[in-house]
């Protein structure tokens, strides 16, 4: 298995476990694809795949409608996407993706973390390289052949494609989001679930005491509303 099958499952064992975060954070992908798409999901693909990532979380019907009528609002400002780059204690690289209506609020928040837990708040384009930005795609197995799909779907971008409990999972670079969801969405495959990762292509071992020095600067950051999600070189 290759490095985005590691990934998923240290992800999946210990992050975003808290649905109320899960809520926020949709709620706001919604806003940010409805102001750039439109209310309709027939017509905006990308609120489409944050609908089913709200359904996959088991976000109430009602929730999901009232945030598509509230980004409908013409008074409902709008979220700037930023991305924070830095290091934590013990040379882990940390990338966090934020989602702010006031971007000096979430700077100041931000370094306030990183302070306060001995790591360093870094400049642009200091830690992004050492992460690979890829797009997934969970879908429901039903009647499909994984290994027969991974074969189809590498002409569409896809590098790697695997099955656990929760269905097939496609990992693609970023950029092949839209040719696989349109692939996917003209065969008429069900999409639980979609995303975006960044993947360390290097990870870092560290003692138990190190790790733990890590975790709580990860803690403080993921608590934080503006933060959409972390990443970091840590070995899990």
């Amino acid at each position: 298995m290759g490095r985005a099958f590691e990934f998923r499952k240290a992800r999946k064992m210990k992050r975003w476990a808290a649905m109320s975060k899960a809520f926020t954070r949709i709620g706001k992908d919604i806003v940010m694809a409805v102001k750039e798409g439109g209310p309709d999901p027939d017509a905006n693909s990308k609120l489409r795949a944050v609908i089913q990532n709200a359904k996959s979380v088991n976000m109430p019907k009602d929730n999901i409608e009232r945030a598509i009528k509230r980004a409908s609002d013409k008074s409902q400002g709008d979220y700037k996407e930023v991305l924070f780059e830095g290091y934590a204690p013990h040379g882990i690289a940390i990338l966090i993706e934020t989602a702010t209506d006031n971007n000096t609020r979430t700077v100041a928040n931000i370094r306030s973390y990183f302070n306060k837990c001995n790591g360093s708040l870094g400049t642009s384009g200091s830690v992004e390289f050492m992460f690979d930005h890829t797009c997934n795609f969970t879908i429901n197995g039903d009647g499909i052949d994984p290994e027969e799909l991974e074969l189809e779907m590498i002409d569409f971008g896809a590098e790697e494609v695997f099955v656990d409990e929760d269905g097939i999972h496609i990992y693609a670079p970023f950029e092949n989001f839209g040719a696989i969801q349109k692939e996917l969405e003209s065969r008429e495959i069900e999409i639980i679930s979609s995303g975006f990762d960044r993947i360390p292509q290097v990870t870092k071992e560290l003692n138990e005491e190190e790790a733990a020095d890590v975790e709580k600067l990860l803690e403080k950051i993921e608590e934080d509303d503006d933060v959409q999600n972390v990443f970091h070189s840590m070995k899990e």
